[in-house]
């Protein structure tokens, strides 16, 4: 069994990596997930700029040709050598669990095979196909804890040679979080906007990602949970007056799905009612908040919860990436799931 927990993952990578051949990297942070593959790719000793050692799929290329990943991985490179097989987008695919299942009980001699999924729950096939094989190594990718996430901006700033105050630190941690991509991508910016500087202060932090104190976000992600479309209008009209960034939106979102989909797990896992896992895993929820979360919890399966922090997620990523349009992909998207929440309270009736 080769199970990575997430934080164990920096030192499996410096020294144990080398000795596999399989990996499976998993979890609900598809920045992390993505990362972590990179650096896996790196220390295969693949030349990843040669199109013909590496071999990238999707899981859908494989669903006509179910065993071209056994014969992908056991083909000698066109010039000799090793090759990656590089495969994203995985879920619980047949044709992926029996290619993996044969390649964990039959190693391949020259190729490295990374599988990139998404948040696997437990029990799930290609999860468990994994964990069970030693030749396997399953990385799991969770959201960011207050100590990677001060790693971050430690390495990043440091990169920079640049130092935070601790007011500013503490600013930008909270801003922070749910994605790695993102996370780096923001320390980046406000590394970039403090170019020429010595010190980074909460004024640099306020100015090019933005104030996260000047108003709360739970309104709107509250009316997002009751599926009030009318609410949701009203309290993104609120934040966008306080010219609080749409994007600290997004994240409080996905951070709440995430939270609410490890305390549905929880409660599908060990029979619990809502009111029994908020007490347990609902730390910090307001008492206000407690009766939309507990309401939530009952009308959404763990399965789905996980679907739509993928998709908050996705969100932030295109945010990111295409920041002239973060408005709309940010409204757009809260207003699918404010919505699809309101379908499920009325089918709860």
């Amino acid at each position: 069994m080769s199970e990575i927990k997430s934080g164990e993952f920096d030192s499996f990578l410096q020294k144990s990596a080398r000795h596999y051949r399989l990996f499976v990297i998993y979890g609900p942070d598809r920045g992390l997930v993505s990362e972590r593959a990179s650096q896996l790719a790196k220390v295969t000793g693949v030349d990843l700029e040669d199109p013909f050692s590496v071999i990238r799929l999707d899981v859908s290329d494989l669903q006509g040709a179910p065993g071209r990943l056994i014969d992908e991985a056991n083909a000698f490179g066109l010039f000799g050598g090793g090759k990656l097989i590089w495969i994203k987008d995985a879920a619980n695919e047949k044709v992926l669990v029996d290619g993996l299942q044969y390649l964990s009980e039959n190693p391949p001699e020259t190729s490295h095979v990374i599988i990139e999924a998404g948040d696997l729950k437990k029990g799930a096939l290609l999860r468990k196909t994994a964990e069970a094989a030693r030749t396997v190594a399953a990385i799991a990718c969770y959201q960011d804890d207050a100590r990677q996430l001060n790693a971050l901006v430690d390495n990043e700033l440091a990169s920079a040679g640049l130092r935070i105050t601790p007011a500013a630190r503490e600013l930008l941690l909270d801003l922070l979080g749910g994605d790695r991509i993102a996370s780096r991508n923001e320390i980046r910016k406000l590394a970039l906007y403090c170019l020429n500087r010595e010190v980074i202060d909460e004024e640099h932090v306020r100015d090019i990602i933005g104030d996260a104190s000047s108003i709360s976000t739970d309104e709107v992600v509250d009316a997002v949970l009751t599926g009030d479309p009318d609410a949701f209008l009203h309290a993104v009209q609120k934040i966008t007056t306080s010219k609080t960034p749409i994007f600290l939106v997004l994240q409080s979102c996905l951070r709440q799905f995430q939270q609410l989909d490890i305390m549905r797990t929880e409660m599908e896992e060990r029979r619990l009612q809502p009111a029994q896992v908020i007490q347990s895993l609902g730390r910090g929820i307001h008492f206000r908040r407690k009766p939309i979360v507990e309401r939530t919890l009952r009308n959404w399966n763990s399965t789905d919860l996980s679907r739509e922090a993928t998709k908050l997620q996705a969100a932030i990523l295109q945010s990111r990436q295409k920041p002239l349009l973060e408005d709309n992909l940010a409204l757009q998207t809260l207003l699918s799931t404010t919505l699809q929440a309101s379908r499920r309270n009325k089918q709860s009736r």
